[in-house]
Parts: structure tokens; sequence; C-alpha cells
């Protein structure tokens, strides 16, 4: 029988590895950024084109090679960070794999351009599909240039498997952040199709988060420091207003390194406990020194997961050291024995506005009622009603009134007038608003969240927030796909700012965005907002478009047309009228009709249900 085992081609063995290292454009930045570092350099510039997948080109004025260097570069196992299993447990270096530059030659055309300060000419080399192509000496500045085209040329279907230039351009950004941050010694650029992304000049460790995630985020940033025998903590933790629903802006870094750890995540949030609302997570930059063998970070191939062998000693002093920075700033709260617990004013009660003061004209009142007996009959006038009569009695009252007025044919509404009562919102939640009249059905207002109407034989039981949501939904489809939205111009620009990745999501949803009316122009501070949507208040843009790009960048869509319904998906939830608002009496019969002229009125855009019936049986079985 013959032998069925065989050595692999290197081009084959490199594809192969490169399905460890090499799995989108981003991990191609990742190696390279990570090797301009490790050669020392003080100036990296990221240049990438259609998201990577055409070009990337990383250039550093680092320590360059020497020819035999940059040749030896592209051989499998070829490195020179370590030189024996040892050095594996003592690593002080990034791009130690020496597989890396190899496996990227494998799976596209690549090419190096290297000198070092010593020596008058560069190598050039060009490399395809881990072949050779050519090499000869160059004229070129110090340090190095790679330069990756036609990533996955050779592997379509794994080319394929890419997702749309929104999601690879984020992926490559989010790995930009997690190098350029715990370096803020070296200057980054980054130019996206010859538009610059980035511009990161050398600085301290807190410019460099404000460069990244904006200006205003420095006046959030509390400082964490601690050491220990065992580890020496640094960096920064949000303030709990900075806090957000979703993962983003947590960060670990360990001896500069991006790193996951749930263990550690979760002693961050144990000294948050009590100071975020529920369902937000904080935010923090977080920077570890810890002895290199007291660690294994050859767990996973990416090296964003590691291992320490004293984890619980490490969670006690992570959560001391944040809960001490909190409470040294007064962000957390403080014991005082000598306050008076019953004078608190609850939190809802701090954030609800005062209700201004108003006066309605008594009709009922006449003072000319059985001028024969000298009496004067005076009908109450008030919200909801007289604590001494029943609603009955209340409207036989007023009945009475209004015959007595009519054949004295004399009104004084003007001679008498009664406060409108203000009821606090807790003790109307059980309380059902005035009946109003729509299209002639009774439409009545729950709680302040469901809509009850009468329709045929049945009822109609409507969730406001959700057919509101239907609502603006279809009507922002409609202006991003057939027609073009109304804008309001302001008369005065409103000035927004946005971290800088998402700067970059939202302005690559300029142009929808502008079919359905948000208009802005981009300056060095931000964006400035010339004109909203019709029926958007300036107080609510800020929110809106804060909403988008953190829904955009939780779920990036991958066609033109996952770019209309994502758009009118984050908007519709951001503008629709929220569970225990009111609604006026115009507001509730518009509602009701828009949501029945929906092609889908029985569905959120989530697909939820927006409304449920009971009809007559279904009533008359529930008194059985």
């Amino acid at each position: 029988m013959a032998d069925i085992i065989k050595l692999l081609p290197d081009h084959v063995a490199n594809q192969i590895a490169a399905g460890e290292v090499v799995q989108r454009p981003a991990s191609v930045v990742k190696e390279l950024l990570e090797n301009a570092i490790d050669a020392g350099a003080t100036r990296i510039e990221l240049r990438v084109k259609q998201a990577g997948k055409t070009n990337i080109e990383v250039r550093d004025n680092g320590s360059g090679m020497s020819t035999t260097d940059a040749r030896m570069a592209f051989e499998r196992h070829a490195t020179s960070k370590i030189s024996d299993a040892q050095d594996l447990f003592k690593l002080d270096t990034k791009g130690f794999r020496g597989e890396a530059i190899a496996s990227i030659a494998a799976v596209s055309h690549m090419s190096c351009k290297t000198k070092r300060s010593d020596e008058e000419l560069g190598t050039h080399i060009e490399v395809a599909g881990s072949e050779v192509q050519d090499q000869k000496p160059v004229v070129t500045p110090d340090g190095t240039l790679f330069q990756v085209r036609n990533l996955f040329y050779n592997i379509p279907a794994r080319r394929n498997f890419l997702k749309s230039d929104n999601s690879e351009l984020k992926a490559i950004i989010d790995e930009f952040q997690r190098v350029a941050m715990p370096h803020p010694d070296i200057a980054f650029t980054l130019h996206h199709n010859d538009a610059e992304v980035f511009n990161l000049p050398a600085s301290d460790l807190k410019r460099r988060i404000a460069s990244i995630f904006g200006g205003k985020s420095k006046s959030h940033l509390v400082a964490v420091n601690e050491d220990t025998p065992i580890i020496k903590i640094s960096g920064f933790v949000g303030k709990p207003e900075w806090s957000r629903k979703s993962r983003g802006l947590q960060y670990f870094f360990v001896n500069q390194r991006f790193v996951r750890h749930g263990y550690l995540h979760h002693a961050v949030m144990s000294a948050f406990e009590g100071l975020l609302k529920p369902g937000n997570l904080p935010t923090y930059f977080l920077f570890l020194e810890i002895p290199k063998d007291r660690m294994d970070i050859n767990i996973h191939p990416s090296k964003t997961e590691v291992k320490f062998d004293n984890e619980h000693d490490l969670y006690a002093v992570m959560r001391s050291a944040v809960k001490h920075a909190l409470g040294q700033f007064q962000v957390a709260g403080s014991l005082d024995f000598e306050r008076d617990a019953t004078m608190d004013v609850s939190y809802a009660s701090t954030k609800r506005s005062a209700a201004e003061p108003t006066v309605t004209v008594d009709r009922n009142f006449n003072p000319f009622a059985d001028q024969d007996t000298g009496r004067i009959h005076v009908a109450p006038s008030s919200r909801i009603g007289s604590a001494s009569s029943s609603p009955s009695e209340s409207r036989q009252a007023a009945m009475h009134t209004q015959q007595r007025q009519a054949k004295s044919g004399v009104h004084w509404e003007s001679l008498y007038v009664t406060p409108q009562v203000e009821v606090a919102p807790e003790l109307l939640d059980s309380i059902m608003d005035k009946p109003v009249q729509a299209a002639g059905n009774l439409l009545y207002q729950l709680q302040n969240k469901f809509l009850l109407t009468t329709m045929g034989v049945g009822l109609i039981v409507i969730h406001q927030n959700r057919a509101h949501q239907r609502v603006i939904y279809e009507n922002l489809l409609l202006k991003l796909t057939v027609q073009q939205g109304v804008s309001q111009q302001l008369l005065f620009p409103l000035p927004m700012s946005f971290e800088t990745g998402q700067l970059a999501l939202l302005m690559q949803q300029q142009e929808p965005l502008r079919q359905i009316g948000f208009h802005w122009e981009q300056m060095e501070d931000g964006l400035h907002l010339t004109g909203i949507p019709q029926g958007v208040t300036e107080t609510q843009v800020n929110r809106i478009l804060h909403q988008l790009v953190q829904d955009l960048a939780d779920d990036l869509p991958e066609t033109k047309a996952d770019v209309a319904h994502h758009l009118a998906i984050s908007l519709a939830r951001s503008m629709a009228i929220a569970m225990g608002d009111p609604m006026s009496r115009e507001a509730q019969e518009d509602l009701v009709s828009r949501l029945f002229a929906c092609t889908e009125p029985g569905l959120s855009p989530h697909h939820k249900k927006t409304f449920i019936t009971l009809d007559a049986f279904q009533l008359q079985s529930s008194f059985d």
C-alpha cells in the first residue's frame, strides 16, 4: 500500500498559517503597525484604500533592515524577536510571530522598501503568493515601507467572505486605536482613500485619548494610579455620565498590548456598582504592568487573550484601585450620618420639570341664577372633580346650571376663574384620560403608554411607542429611497462633536442623511449642523445623531438597501414618542390614522406587535 502522508509545499503551508494570522485587512494592519513599533519608529503612517481590500501601506521611520534581513523577513518562522522557547514567556516586543510577514505575502501582492540609517541605499523586494518576484537596491528614506495589494487575490473564497467597506474600515480603525493608544509618544496618521481620518501627534496619554475620542472626553476622565508588588495600574476611567449601553469604550492593556479579560472587566463593573444606570457599561482605559513570568499571552493566535497566575489577587487590586479613584475625585457617593433621609428628593423628581401654573374660566358660574331667592349657584371646576361629590353628581350639577343659564340668557364666563389642580404623575398613572372623539370612535390614552380605541364591534389597544416607530420608519424609508426629505434650515449653525471614529462612520452616511434632511459642514472642531429634518427639534438632534452613530458602530449595513433600513430603524427609535409621555388629542388622532395607513401597521420596525384587538366575544367570555 502506498504512503499517504506528504510534506506540504511551502506556499500551501503559508496559506494555512495565513488563516490564523490574516483573517481580514485589519489583521494585516495590526501586524504591520506592531512591527513598526518594534523597529523603534517615532512616526508611523497608515494608508488604506477600499477598506484595505486593494491597498494597505505602513511607513515608519524606524531602524530599517539590511538586504539580508529584508529577504529573511519573508521566510517562515524567521524573526528577530525570540531565539528559544523560553523567550515566549518573557516577551518585550509585539510582532514576534515569525510567520506573520510570510503569511501576508502568501495571500497578496506584497512589497517592502527598507533602509538603515548607516547605509546609502535601501532594498526593494516584490513578493506574490510567497514567491519573490524581484529584489533590487533602491533610494528610499530611512525606515521601512510595507505595501500589501490585492489581499486574498489567490483565495477567492476568503475574499468573498469579506464584509462591506464600512465594516472592514471600522475593524481597521479599531485596530489602529488599540495600537496607537498605549504609545502616545509615537505620532500616528491614518488615511482612507486619500482622506485623513486620524492625525495623532506625539503627546501624553490623556491627550492621546482625547485626540482619538474627541476633545470633550478629557473632562470625563478620572485618573487611576495604583502600584503594588504584583501589578501596577495606571490610566483613566470615565465618569458615570460617560457610560454607554453598548461595549466599545472598554480597554485593557497589559504591558502595552491590548487584551480582553472578562474577569477584570467584572472587577471594574463591581467598582462602579450603584453609580451607573441599569444596563449601562462603564468607560475605562486601563494599563497594567505585570512581570512577564506571571502571565501567558500565547493562548490565542491574535494575542488578545491573556492568562494570569494570580487572577484573584488582581481582581481585588483592580476593584480597589478603580473605587479609590472614583472616591478620590468625589465621583462616588459618601456617607453622611447627619443627613435626614426623609428630606431626600428622588432621582425621578430631580429630572422632572416644574409645571407652569394655569388658570381657566368656569363657564358654569352664573351669579344671576335664581334671582327670586337671591341664591348664587357655583359649579366647581377641577381637573379631577370634587372630593365631596361623585362624578355622576358633578355631571348632573353641570347640566342643571347650563339649563339655568339658557333661561336667563346671560353668560359671565370672565367673572370667575378657578386654578388648574396639578396632580403628581404617580397619582395619574392609574387614571384614564378624558376620552376624545377620533374619526367617530372613542379614543383614550391609558397611563400615557397605550391608546385605546373602538373599531367595529371590538376594542384596539395600541402600543404608542412601537406604533410611532412604525410610522416614522416608513416615512424615513420613503425619503431615503423615493423622494427628498424637507430640511429646516437653522438660523445659527449647531456645533456637534464626535469621536474621530464615529465621525468617519457619520461622514460615510452623509448622502442618505442629507436625503432625510440632515445638512452639515465639517469643521476642525467637529460638525456644524445647518439643517435638520422637519419635525425634529434642535434639542433632539444631539441625542438622535449620537444614537445613530452608536447603532452604526454596533451593526454596520452591508448593502445600499441595508443602509436605508438601518438608518430608518435607528432614527425611528430615537425620534418616536417614549412610553410615559402624554399626547394631546390631535397627536393621538394623528398617530392612529397614520398607523393604519402604513403598509405593515401591525408590526414595529423590530417586528414586534404595535396593537392587539379584543372583540366582543373575547370581552364577553372574560365575564363568564
